[in-house]
C-alpha cells in the first residue's frame, strides 16, 4: 500500500466518526471508544485470517494422534491470540442491520477477552448500544461496513498507524481534553530520534503514558533500524496512567503495534508500581503541566522525588489541599526529578515540560542547580508554539543522559522556527525536519558518518524525484535540494559547530555560561537570534538607534499633548 493509498484509506475510515456525530446518542468526547474498539476488532480479524492457514495446517498435522494439541493453543503460538467465530468481522458485518448488531459486537468483545486473558477489561463493550438509535437502528451496521473496507492483505504495521491516526484526530476534536491522552506523533518521533533507543534486554518507563504513543514510536524506531523479532521480545514497556478509559486505549495501542508491556492504572505521585528508582534504561513522557494539588507529605520522603529536592512554598502558610494538608506549589519539578531518578547507570530520558520550568525560581531553582551540577541534563530543546492541542505556547524538551562524559556543558536547540503548518491552529514536524533536528544531536556526539549518510539520502531522493509534478504528495528536486542546503550551509565539514538562532553548546562556567545566567535552561538565552546584515557599521548602527530613540521621545510628547487636547474637547462638547 502506497502512502497516498494509506492516506485515502484513513480519510475514508475517519468518515465513520462523522457518521457518529450525525446520528449516535453519544457525548462529543465519547466517539473514540466505539471507533477504536471496531479498529481493534477488524485488526484481530485480519491478523487471525492471515495466520489461519498456518494454524489449520499445524493443528491438522497432529489431529487424532497422541500429539494432538488444542486448536486454541496452536492459534496463540502462531498468531499471539485466539479469535472465536462469533468475533469474525464477516459474522458481524453480514448480520441484519438492526439493533441486535450492538449485542453481536458486545458478545465479540467479551469472547475475545474471555479467550485471551491479557486482553481482559481492555475492550469497550457497553457503548455500542448507543450506536443503534431508535430513529436510525442501522447506524452501527453502516460504521461496521466502513471498517470492512480495510483490505485483508494489509500489513499489520499499518493497523497501528491507522489507530494512531484516529487517536490524533480524536485528540484534536477534544481540544484540551484530548491532550491528556495524546502527544502529537511528530514530537514523539523527534524525542525518539534524539534518544536512539537500542534493542536487547531494555526496560522503558512512561509514568504518564496516556494512550502509549511513546512506547509505540520507540518500537517503530527500532524496527526501522532492523531490530529482529527476538530483540524486540526483550524490549519491555512499563506505563502508568490514572484515567481508566485511557488505560484501555493504551493497552489496545500496544496490542495493535505488537509492543510488549504493562500498563498500570495508578497515580504516579502516590504509587510506584514498578519500583522505579534507578531501574530503567529509558524514560519518556509528556506529563500534565503545572499540577498544584499534590499533597506534600505523600511525596517528601519518596526517593523518586526528594533526591534532587521537592518544590516547597515560600512560607509555611502555603497553599493547602481540600483536607487542609500542605501541597507542592507546582509539580513540574516532581516530574523532572522522577524521570532523572528512574534511570539506571546507563539510562537516558526525554520529557515534555512547560516552558516556564526552564527559568523557575525559588525552591525549583535550587533543584535545577543540583541537576545541572550533577551533569545529568544533556540537551534542552524549545519547541514551536501550537504543536499541542492543550497549549499554544512553546513547550520544552528535556533530555537526560546518565552515561555521558561531557557533564560540564549542555546542548541547547531553539526549534521555534522549524515546523510545518497543518492548519491555522496546529503545527507539526515533517519527516525531514525531524531528521534535520536530530542530526544536530548526532553531530554534537561526534557522529559525522550519520550526517553524511543523511546528506547522501537526500541526494538520492533528489536524483529519483521528478523534475515537475502537479501532485502535491510528490516532493520535487527543489525540495530535496533545500534539505541538502540546510545541512551543508550550517555544517559544511560534517562537524558540529554552534549556529546562531538554532543551537549552542553552553558551558557551566565562564562568561555567559549557565551559572552566569542564573542556571537558566531557556535555549533563547544561549542560542541568540539571527540579525540580518543591514550594511551598517557598529557606529552607524548606534547613531541610527539614537536618532530613532529621539524621534520616539518626540512622538511620546506629542501623543501626551494630543491626549490632553482630546480630553478638553470632550469636556467642552458635553458642557462639563
Amino acid at each position: 500500500m502506497t502512502d497516498i493509498e494509506l492516506k485515502n484509506l484513513k480519510d475514508r475510515l475517519w468518515h465513520s466518526a462523522d457518521m457518529l456525530r450525525a446520528g449516535a446518542h453519544l457525548a462529543a468526547n465519547k466517539y473514540g471508544q466505539p471507533i477504536l474498539g471496531l479498529i481493534f476488532l477488524r485488526y484481530a480479524d485480519v491478523l487471525f485470517k492471515q495466520h489461519k492457514a498456518e494454524i489449520d495446517a499445524e493443528y491438522n498435522q497432529y489431529k487424532g494422534t497422541r500429539m494432538e494439541r488444542d486448536y486454541k493453543d496452536v492459534a496463540v503460538e502462531k498468531c499471539g491470540f485466539f479469535l472465536p467465530e462469533c468475533a469474525y468481522f464477516d459474522y458481524i458485518n453480514d448480520a441484519p442491520d438492526d439493533a441486535n448488531k450492538a449485542l453481536l459486537v458486545k458478545n465479540a468483545m467479551e469472547a475475545i477477552e474471555s479467550e485471551n486473558p491479557r486482553m481482559d477489561g481492555v475492550l469497550p463493550k457497553e457503548v455500542y448500544g448507543q450506536l443503534v438509535p431508535e430513529e436510525e437502528p442501522e447506524l452501527l451496521s453502516r460504521i461496521v461496513r466502513v471498517f470492512k473496507d480495510i483490505p485483508e492483505d494489509i500489513s499489520i504495521d499499518l493497523f497501528g498507524q491507522i489507530y494512531e491516526y484516529f487517536l490524533g484526530n480524536f485528540a484534536l476534536a477534544e481540544g484540551q481534553g484530548g491532550g491528556a491522552f495524546y502527544t502529537p506523533a511528530t514530537v514523539v518521533q523527534y524525542m525518539v530520534e534524539v534518544l536512539q533507543p537500542t534493542t536487547g534486554d531494555k526496560k522503558f518507563l512512561d509514568p504518564a503514558c496516556g494512550s502509549g504513543g511513546m512506547f509505540v514510536q520507540a518500537a517503530r524506531y527500532m524496527h526501522r533500524h532492523n531490530a529482529t523479532n527476538d530483540q524486540m521480545m526483550q524490549f519491555r514497556c512499563y506505563g502508568v496512567e490514572k484515567e481508566p478509559d485511557t488505560v484501555k486505549l493504551a493497552k489496545m495501542n500496544l496490542l495493535l503495534n505488537n509492543v510488549r508491556g504493562d500498563i498500570t492504572e495508578a497515580n504516579s505521585f502516590y504509587s510506584d508500581p514498578y519500583s522505579a528508582f534507578g531501574q530503567f534504561d529509558y524514560v519518556m513522557a509528556n506529563p500534565p503541566f503545572n499540577v498544584d494539588e499534590v499533597v506534600l507529605e505523600k511525596v517528601i520522603d519518596d526517593a523518586r522525588f526528594n533526591t534532587y529536592g521537592v518544590p516547597r512554598n515560600k512560607t509555611k502558610s502555603g497553599k493547602k489541599s481540600s483536607d487542609k494538608r500542605e501541597t507542592v506549589p507546582n509539580a513540574n519539578y516532581l516530574w523532572i526529578g522522577y524521570f532523572a531518578t528512574a534511570l539506571n547507570a546507563n539510562g537516558k530520558a526525554a520529557l515534555v515540560m512547560a516552558n516556564s520550568a526552564s527559568d523557575a525560581s525559588g525552591s525549583e531553582l535550587e533543584i535545577r542547580k543540583k541537576m545541572i551540577e550533577d551533569g545529568i541534563i544533556s540537551q534542552m530543546v524549545t519547541l514551536p508554539s501550537n504543536m499541542f492541542s492543550t497549549v499554544t505556547l512553546p513547550a520544552t524538551l528535556w533530555f537526560f543522559n546518565k552515561k555521558r562524559t561531557n557533564r560540564d556543558e549542555i546542548l541547547f536547540i531553539d526549534a521555534r522556527n522549524v515546523f510545518t503548518q497543518v492548519d491555522r491552529a496546529h503545527r507539526k514536524f515533517s519527516e525531514e525536519q525531524i531528521k534535520n533536528l536530530g542530526i544536530i544531536s548526532r553531530l554534537y556526539e561526534g557522529d559525522s558518518d550519520a550526517f553524511w549518510a543523511l546528506v547522501d539520502e537526500y541526494k538520492k531522493e533528489k536524483q529519483n524525484a521528478p523534475s515537475t509534478s502537479d501532485d502535491k504528495e510528490v516532493k520535487t528536486k527543489d525540495y530535496w535540494q533545500e534539505q541538502i542546503d540546510w545541512l551543508l550551509e550550517r555544517w559544511s565539514d560534517g562537524k558540529y559547530q554552534d549556529v546562531i538562532g538554532l543551537c549552542k553548546v553552553a558551558k557551566l562556567e565562564g562568561e555567559d555560561g549557565i551559572i552566569d545566567n542564573d542556571y537558566s535552561l531557556n535555549a533563547g538565552r544561549y542560542v541568540g537570534v539571527v540579525i540580518e546584515d543591514d550594511g551598517m557599521t557598529e557606529d552607524e548602527f548606534k547613531e541610527t538607534m539614537k536618532g530613532l530613540n529621539a524621534d520616539f521621545s518626540t512622538l511620546n510628547v506629542e501623543a501626551e499633548e494630543l491626549a490632553k487636547q482630546i480630553s478638553e474637547n470632550l469636556k467642552e462638547l458635553w458642557g462639563e
